[in-house]
């Protein structure tokens, strides 16, 4: 048993970023409570890929989210300067290539720049959660340990979580800050007494971000599309993949990657092989036969993360609303919050979301 001011719930962008904040302000008197061993929510790169350190020798590319936008995600780009972290831009020059039409070939039309640019770190996003796990009290990140109830025990909450062999533990808080998804919370939580019902459902009809979504990356040792004059951008009513981007990195490794516009139920019931195939099929049939023999394979289905994704997100509607970041009134009034992405008020669904709802969580109580 544990007593502390404020425990965490989460060890993503969000649960980081948060005991990050609190230690600048002076209060070191916290817990982060991670389920996994591999911290980052939502943010993972290949270098974990299957929950193991990278053998392939391929470096660190996004499975998860890659971009952010400095010029109005200012609380964002302040973090990752105050950081020290190297950022560089989406590669985007050159044209892009619509497939529209399984009987026709893909045709090549004038690329689009987002403006203002679109921004990586150097080194993947993960360098980002490298980088705050390095700034805070590592000794207070306790990980492996999934938090199962929420029990009032006056004048502390009681957080009961439980590692893989089954064994429970406790903590006690003055407050909680969900570094979760709503509708996870909802879903994988119990709270005693009960979270008020209308509350309770707002949370659980909140989409969760990348839940419903899959990515497959192909890493090649030259960037060949570029000497085609092409960006690597397309976009695909045919599929598997709907949306393809560059992924290179910084004076490094060339690579492609796309989101999936397969379903998820459907995915289910189709093999990681069948999957990975019917992409790299996809890219030779975009890029040409170059495409043919990458160095490298990834595929990571969102949807198959327990601690991300539950079955109401296996068909999302994609829409993000603005949940309740805590009880107004009742029991579990300022005692506990809600700090991830979904959060946000102005940038929910993004990683900027997660930046601002920790500072909207915190400024809150």
């Amino acid at each position: 048993m544990q007593n502390v001011r404020i425990a965490v719930v989460g060890a993503g962008l969000a649960g980081l970023y948060a005991a990050y904040s609190l230690e600048k302000k002076g209060i070191k008197d916290y817990v982060i409570l991670e389920a996994r061993e591999i911290l980052g929510g939502r943010i993972a790169s290949t270098i974990h890929s299957d929950g193991k350190p990278d053998v392939s020798g391929v470096g660190g590319f996004d499975l998860g989210p890659s971009w952010f936008w400095p010029a109005f995600q200012t609380d964002m780009a302040r973090l990752v300067d105050e950081l020290e972290l190297e950022t560089f831009q989406q590669f985007e020059t050159g044209d892009m290539l619509l497939e529209r039409s399984s009987n026709q070939p893909p045709e090549r039309t004038r690329g689009y720049v987002n403006s203002p640019p679109s921004m990586r770190i150097a080194g993947g996003m993960y360098t980002l959660i490298d980088a705050l796990y390095r700034r805070i009290d590592s000794a207070r990140v306790v990980r492996g340990r999934a938090v199962r109830h929420l029990r009032m025990s006056e004048p502390h909450v009681e957080l009961v979580s439980e590692n893989a062999r089954g064994e429970t533990f406790s903590h006690f808080a003055e407050h909680v800050l969900l570094a979760m998804p709503p509708r996870l919370v909802e879903s994988q939580l119990t709270f005693s007494p009960a979270l008020p019902d209308v509350l309770a459902r707002q949370w659980r009809e909140t989409d969760t971000w990348m839940a419903p979504h899959a990515k497959y990356i192909a890493v090649f040792d030259q960037p060949f599309w570029r000497d085609q004059g092409l960006s690597g951008e397309a976009r695909s009513a045919v599929g598997p993949m709907v949306e393809i981007h560059d992924a290179s990195t910084q004076g490094g490794k060339a690579a492609l990657f796309g989101f999936l516009g397969v379903p998820a139920d459907v995915r289910s019931r189709v093999s990681e092989e069948e999957l990975i195939t019917a992409c790299r099929t996809q890219f030779v049939r975009l890029f040409g036969s170059q495409a043919e023999n990458p160095e490298a394979e990834f595929i990571k289905d969102w949807a198959k993360e327990i601690y991300i994704a539950t079955d109401t997100d296996q068909r999302s509607s994609g829409d993000h609303p603005m949940p309740a970041l805590s009880p107004s009134s009742g029991a579990w009034a300022n005692r506990v919050t809600g700090i991830g992405s979904e959060w946000s008020r102005e940038f929910t669904g993004y990683l900027a979301g997660a930046i601002d709802a920790v500072n909207r969580g915190l400024y809150s109580f």
